[in-house]
């Protein structure tokens, strides 16, 4: 990519963002060749000049992987710090456009904030559906001219960014086509957010995606995958652990929800590993050793 500030990407690095990304997504290897294509084509300086370098439409349920794509490729391409975030049930109201572009003359507001640390990155607006209209026509700017004018006069030229959009419109509906082909489902929550969204919007958002609902063996996978991250962090941290057996379907019992993803999964390894960590500390211990499920008091316990 050549926008000013950006690092530039070897091919060899591009060939293995795909790999990446099916290590650390479980149960969406529907959409991901459609995000690497496009995040390559943006890499390689192959995006329309005035354009954001790319630009997304992440659907489905919560909990699925829709911020964890994106954290991913954000983090593998330029750094997770590169990734800038924007809860959309904050910009509800038309006072909210202040707080993005600054509400008088001298105001930067967060998108200028963002300007300032970098001239590259991921702007990944959640719930794109909670915005208020005034704050959609500043998407409509960025999307079409890449450009944004802020409160204090200044211009922002935002063509060093991906831009992500998430919803969770139509995701309800998937509980009840749960048993219809990956396309009906697809086919039915793109209709329901061309319905709901401004068309202008809609059209000029390069890639609509549906995200899976997780199934029960996802879930299992990416319980080992949190739970190996989680010992990896406390290694370096100098707690040892080794898992028994039992510890992978307690978490995946403690965790697994059909309905919200693999958010109370995570929490439940962090809390139930965080709590074992922190009792054998207070009593002690050094925190190393065996990880074991301590049935009696539902818990994780280290011996």
């Amino acid at each position: 990519m050549t926008t000013a500030g950006s690092p530039v990407r070897t091919n060899g690095k591009l060939h293995e963002l795909e790999s990446h990304l099916r290590q650390r997504i479980r149960g969406q290897d529907q959409v991901l060749p459609r995000i690497v294509s496009l995040l390559q084509r943006g890499e390689l300086g192959l995006t329309k000049p005035g354009r954001p370098r790319g630009s997304f439409l992440f659907l489905g349920p919560t909990g699925v992987g829709k911020t964890e794509v994106t954290l991913t490729f954000t983090g593998f391409l330029m750094s997770k710090e590169h990734l800038f975030r924007f809860d959309m049930s904050e910009y509800q109201t038309q006072e909210s456009l202040g707080l993005l572009l600054g509400g008088k003359l001298g105001e930067r507001g967060t998108l200028g904030m963002v300007y300032d640390k970098s001239r590259v990155g991921t702007l990944l607006f959640d719930e794109i559906e909670k915005a208020h209209p005034r704050v959609l026509d500043v998407f409509l700017q960025i999307l079409d001219a890449a450009r944004v004018t802020l409160a204090s006069g200044e211009t922002l030229e935002l063509s060093g960014f991906y831009v992500v959009f998430t919803s969770n419109i139509g995701s309800a509906d998937l509980m009840n086509l749960q048993y219809s082909t990956p396309a009906t489902m697809e086919r039915h929550v793109l209709t329901r957010a061309q319905q709901q969204m401004r068309p202008e919007l809609y059209a000029r958002i390069t890639e609509k995606l549906v995200f899976n609902r997780l199934s029960y063996d996802h879930q299992l996978e990416i319980a080992q995958l949190l739970l190996t991250q989680e010992l990896e962090f406390l290694k370096v941290k100098g707690h040892e652990l080794k898992p028994d057996d039992a510890v992978l379907p307690f978490l995946v019992r403690r965790g697994f929800h059909p309905k919200l993803g693999a958010r109370p999964m995570r929490d439940a390894v962090e809390k139930l590993i965080g709590d074992a960590v922190a009792v054998d500390l207070l009593t002690g211990g050094n925190a190393c050793g065996t990880l074991a499920v301590d049935e009696t008091a539902n818990c994780l316990s280290i011996r």
